[in-house]
Parts: structure tokens; C-alpha cells; sequence
């Protein structure tokens, strides 16, 4: 999953493994798109995990999750899923947040 996600490799989105978000440590992170990607094998649990995804998502994060087992047997649809997901949060951004490369800014007259 790391080599298919890193140095840009998924549509040129940069992700970072291993980020720390205190209190947690997020499996992959893209900055760009505010996405956190968690990989779930068994030892996760519903409850922590739903309480986990809550305080990600109160820094403004979208938490996608995969168990691990659809990763090894459809790793292709699952990159797919996170592009298409990455894609539509870095074309759309909030209310007030301003433009890329500072275009739309007021100039201040000579």
C-alpha cells in the first residue's frame, strides 16, 4: 500500500505514513485532501475505532477506512476509492478558505 501511495504516486497527491495526529498516529495522511486513510485487521474494534475516527475528524479530517484483507485481494479498488475520494476534497474547498497560490487576493493600490 506504501510503495502505491507515496512519492506522489496516486494522482500526484503526497501521502505521509505513520503522521502523528495527537492523541493517535494515522496510518496515512495527504495533507492536500485533509484525508487520513486507516488500514483495520482484527485487533481493531468498533467501538474504539468509531471514537478514534470522531476526534480525526474534529480536526477537519475525512477518515477513510479498509480492513486489511481488501487491501491485499483488491488493492487496485481501493486506491481508486481513495483518488476518487482525494480528488473531489482538493477540487472543493471550505466556505472562506482562500485561493490556491494566493489568486482572487485584494492588491493594495501604488
Amino acid at each position: 500500500m506504501w510503495y502505491r501511495l507515496g512519492n506522489g504516486r496516486l494522482g500526484g497527491l503526497k501521502f505521509r505514513r505513520q503522521h502523528p495526529m495527537p492523541p493517535y498516529v494515522v496510518d496515512f495522511y495527504c495533507r492536500e485532501a485533509r484525508l487520513i486513510v486507516e488500514l483495520d485487521g482484527s485487533q481493531h474494534h468498533a467501538e474504539a475505532d468509531a471514537r478514534r475516527t470522531a476526534t480525526l475528524e474534529q480536526h477537519g479530517c475525512l477518515v477513510l477506512r479498509f480492513w486489511d484483507n481488501q487491501v491485499l485481494t483488491d488493492l487496485d479498488a481501493v486506491l481508486a476509492e481513495i483518488l476518487h475520494i482525494a480528488r473531489d476534497r482538493t477540487l472543493t474547498r471550505p466556505f472562506g478558505a482562500p485561493s490556491p497560490g494566493g489568486r482572487g487576493e485584494k492588491k493594495e493600490a501604488d
